[in-house]
């Protein structure tokens, strides 16, 4: 079994971003396969308010994530915001286990 790690990604489309918005569904297309290469998934929402949009991923090595997000961002049209997530069974474990 793959164990996956999660991550939410606030994002924001830079002044490049927003006048070229119209491509952004290709962008979010290129996006996912790349994630989807790496072994994951992701959701993607356009939302209103501080932020322009979320994703959620999920992805099996962090490593992947990070190199991921980098790539997307060197193309200028987004800046991120991104938080590993843990699901509540998982959290569950960790605060749980013993501290040494």
């Amino acid at each position: 079994m793959i164990i996956l790690s999660n991550f939410i990604v606030l994002g924001n489309w830079t002044e490049q971003g927003i006048k070229n918005v119209a491509e952004s569904p290709e962008r979010v297309k290129a996006a996912r396969k790349m994630i989807e290469k790496a072994g994951g998934k992701m959701q993607f929402f356009t939302t209103m308010g501080k932020y322009d949009f979320v994703l959620l991923v999920e992805i099996p090595k962090d490593e992947d994530m990070a190199a991921i997000l980098l790539c997307t961002g060197s193309l200028g049209n987004i800046r991120t915001i991104t938080m590993k997530a843990w699901t509540e069974a998982e959290a569950t474990k960790m605060l749980t286990a013993p501290h040494a």
